[in-house]
């Protein structure tokens, strides 16, 4: 049998390729998710997307596999620049929030935070956006961070982020009116 990484390569960027059969077999025998995940340190960029893609359907269907690689995901596979990696990341990090200690969850927010600063790419933006806004509740720091950064990102020049500020600023107002 070929190897997780060799079945993820190949075939158009925006195919999930062999991804689905890949996470199933994962489901069906836990052994495998470490070679899964050890894809996100491929040399190919498309099996790091792939990989994304099925680690967080992992997550969704068996969040417990997930949970001891939380400092993998914070430590090595945050530091990966590329846009599917960080905003898998961001959906990661909500899913696992529960899971996580106080250091970990810092050290998320973060990197979600310098993502919000620094990113270029639209879908990174707006889950890091929705996670951070999704914790704010519990950290009244990062609600004076996040509206002032939210404010800024309204006069994006992409409709999906500048929309997404504005429709998480209303939120907050409503939130504080009430």
């Amino acid at each position: 049998m070929r190897s997780f990484e060799e079945r993820l390569k190949g075939g158009h960027p925006n195919s999930l390729g062999n991804t689905i059969e890949v996470v199933e077999e994962v489901l069906n025998d836990n052994h495998h998710f470490d070679e899964l995940f050890n894809c996100y340190f491929s040399d190919d960029e498309l099996v790091r997307l792939r990989v994304s893609s099925a680690v967080k359907r992992v997550c969704i269907s068996k969040k417990e596999m997930v949970i001891p690689y939380i400092d993998i995901l914070l430590k090595k596979v945050s530091k990966i620049d590329q846009a599917s990696t960080q905003w898998t990341l961001a959906l990661l990090f909500q899913m696992l929030e529960d899971d996580m200690n106080e250091e970990q969850l810092a050290e998320s927010k973060a990197i979600l935070r310098r993502n919000l600063e620094n990113h270029k790419d639209w879908i990174v933006l707006n889950n890091s956006m929705e996670t951070l806004y999704h914790w704010l509740e519990k950290d009244s720091q990062l609600k004076q961070w996040l509206q002032k950064l939210l404010k800024k990102l309204t006069s994006d020049s992409r409709k999906s982020v500048s929309k997404r500020a504005m429709k998480l600023l209303k939120k907050l107002s409503e939130q504080e009116n009430t």
